[in-house]
């Protein structure tokens, strides 16, 4: 079955919300084409359990990023996606925020979503920082009043001048990430998507970074954050999903979710320690 997705945004007035979001059964797989029969191919399709055929009869591989995950955000709730690197939290993240579509599963998001990424969704690396202002503005859900109300706190937050009127491909990539900060940053957020490795440029604009992202935090009733960092998670969340190959495994108070996770990467670790003796 197709997936189904609902959202409604915020008020016309741009405030946020008591947001909420609730996923159920959702499952990610992302195809890869064109494989033939070499060793490497052949191996990646045996770890992933997924193989199937285009409308060409062609064998391509699926690679599951997401299975069968089920959960519900409520005001809030800051939420904590623990996990090592390909447990599927950047993946959870990028449904939240819409940019990938659930192969199996329903999501129904309401609030309007502030996404803190690398790259901002919506960005087009032919159109200039402005033009791109206007278009990941309207992603976020602004509407074109709210964006041009916007768009010169947003320009001068980013400190790029000149350079919003050059195509971003031209942008260094802590330029693209002042103006990812800067649009995303722009909005009063229901749900508030934080992953780890975004960057915030140079220390200077850092510092600003972390003043403005401490008020988006004040003003957003749900937080989700992606991150490896213990410290960082107790500081900012409440609450722990713990996601291992796509699965989501545990969830709870934060503590024992933290703990869950070293207990479970000490066991596999002792467990290759006694192989290789």
């Amino acid at each position: 079955m197709p997936a189904f997705v609902a959202a409604s945004l915020s008020g016309s007035d741009g405030v946020a919300s008591l947001a909420s979001a609730v996923l159920e059964n959702i499952t990610v797989d992302f195809p890869i084409y064109g494989t033939g029969r070499s060793l490497r191919k052949t191996l990646l399709a045996r770890l992933h359990k997924g193989r199937a055929a285009d409308a060409s009869g062609q064998q391509r591989v699926v690679v599951r990023a997401l299975e069968n995950v089920s959960l519900e955000l409520k005001d809030g709730d800051r939420v904590a996606l623990i996990g090592h690197n390909g447990a599927g939290k950047s993946t959870l993240l990028k449904v939240l925020a819409g940019v990938y579509a659930p192969t199996h599963g329903s999501i129904r998001i309401d609030g309007r979503i502030s996404p803190l990424f690398a790259a901002p969704p919506g960005l087009d690396l032919d159109d200039t920082g402005y033009e791109n202002i206007k278009t990941c503005g309207m992603f976020l859900g602004m509407s074109p009043s709210q964006i041009e109300a916007r768009t010169a706190d947003i320009a001068e937050f980013s400190e790029l001048g000149d350079y919003l009127h050059l195509p971003v491909r031209t942008y260094s990539a802590g330029m693209l990430t002042c103006l990812g900060f800067a649009i995303a940053t722009s909005i009063d957020p229901g749900i508030l998507l934080l992953d780890e490795g975004l960057g915030a440029g140079d220390a200077r604009f850092a510092e600003r970074a972390e003043k403005r992202l401490r008020s988006l935090l004040a003003r957003s009733s749900i937080l989700v954050l992606a991150s490896h960092s213990d410290k960082k998670i107790k500081a900012m969340c409440n609450f722990g999903l713990l996601l291992e190959k796509g699965r989501l495994v545990a969830m709870g108070a934060l503590d024992e979710t933290i703990d869950l996770y070293h207990r479970r990467n000490a066991e596999r670790a002792g467990v290759g320690g006694a192989v290789a003796r």
